[in-house]
Order: structure tokens, then C-alpha cells, then sequence
């Protein structure tokens, strides 16, 4: 983190914010039966997993079916760049037809990575329905009609600030933390 950043949030109230999104998801999603949990490569991945250790260790849920979903190749502005793309690996080793399916990405900036997840997860089957987790909104910056069914936090920042979330080790060390564009 450097000098020109400002915590957002500290690791005390992300794991407040991680627990209470647990719950929601235990509330909509009894046992989580029938639902698939998908993270979003890269960052997601964080997210869900810290999502499924507080589902099996809290809630005492055994069977949580999950996986990683990378959309880099669906997205729409993959060819307007220059620099080669690296995908991260996809691991969806489950049956997602006619389940319910929730996506969980950590910031939702424009929308445009939900969007591609949404034309992605056809290549797996037709779930029955999707909803949205994520940890920070950043709602002034969408550029499609995208929200989330289940929200940590909603964040004000300016164009070309960046909202980072770091995923320490232990749940002690992850953090939320806005970089300033002129740093």
C-alpha cells in the first residue's frame, strides 16, 4: 500500500461485512442447496473462498458446490488491447442446470466483467437463476444496467482511483484500500 492510499476497510470490518454476506447467503440459500457458488478470475476467487470457510466453519455446511470462472475471452473489450491476455484457469466441476447460481466478484466497477460471467456460464448449462455478491460497489462508474443481489459496501471514488482488496493469510491481514490516481 503507499503513502497516497486510504484504508476503506479495515480488516475487523471486512470480516463483519464477510460474516453478514454468509448469512444472507445462508437466509436465500438454505444449506445451500440447489446453488452453485462461482467466483470470478482473479480476484473472486478470494472472496468465494473466504465465503466457503465461513459457510462450512459457522454454519456447519458440508456440501457447498463452487467453482472459478474466467471470462477473459467473453469480454467485450478483450480485443482493444495491445498486451496479451492471459486467462486464469476455469475449474466448474459441477452441474449448474436448472440451479440456482451466484456470482461473486470482489469490486464491481463497470459491469463489464459480470456481463461477460453472465455470457460465459451459458457454455455450462441454463441455471435456473443468477444473482450477484460483491464486496464493493463502486456505483457511479457502471456502464451497464448491472447490480448486486448481495452487497458489502458501496464505495464513492474518482475516476482512475482504484479500489484494491487485499486477501492476506489469515483473515487479520486482508484489508480494503482506495489508491489515489495521482499517487
Amino acid at each position: 500500500m503507499s503513502n497516497a492510499s486510504k484504508i476503506l476497510l479495515t480488516s475487523t470490518k471486512l470480516t463483519l461485512i464477510l460474516q453478514r454476506l454468509a448469512c444472507q447467503l445462508v437466509e436465500n440459500h438454505p444449506g445451500c442447496e440447489n446453488t452453485v457458488l462461482i467466483g470470478l478470475q482473479p480476484r473472486g476467487i478470494h472472496l468465494l473462498d473466504r465465503l466457503v470457510a465461513i459457510l462450512k466453519e459457522e454454519y456447519a455446511l458440508e456440501t457447498i458446490e463452487s467453482g472459478y470462472l474466467d471470462t477473459t475471452f467473453f469480454r467485450d473489450d478483450f480485443r482493444r488491447t495491445q498486451k496479451i491476455l492471459a486467462a486464469s484457469p476455469t475449474d466448474l466441476n459441477v452441474q449448474i442446470e436448472g440451479k440456482s447460481v451466484v456470482l461473486i466478484d470482489d469490486v464491481l466497477f463497470t459491469g463489464r466483467s459480470i456481463r461477460a460471467a453472465l455470457t460465459a456460464i451459458d457454455s455450462y448449462g441454463r441455471p435456473s437463476n443468477i444473482e450477484l455478491l460483491t464486496l464493493i460497489d463502486r456505483r457511479f462508474s457502471r456502464h451497464l444496467p448491472i447490480q448486486p443481489d448481495y452487497l458489502g459496501a458501496q464505495i464513492d471514488a474518482l475516476e482512475g482511483d482504484k479500489v484494491r482488496v487485499k486477501w492476506g493469510d489469515r483473515p487479520a491481514d486482508s484489508m480494503v484500500y482506495l489508491e489515489n490516481k495521482d499517487a
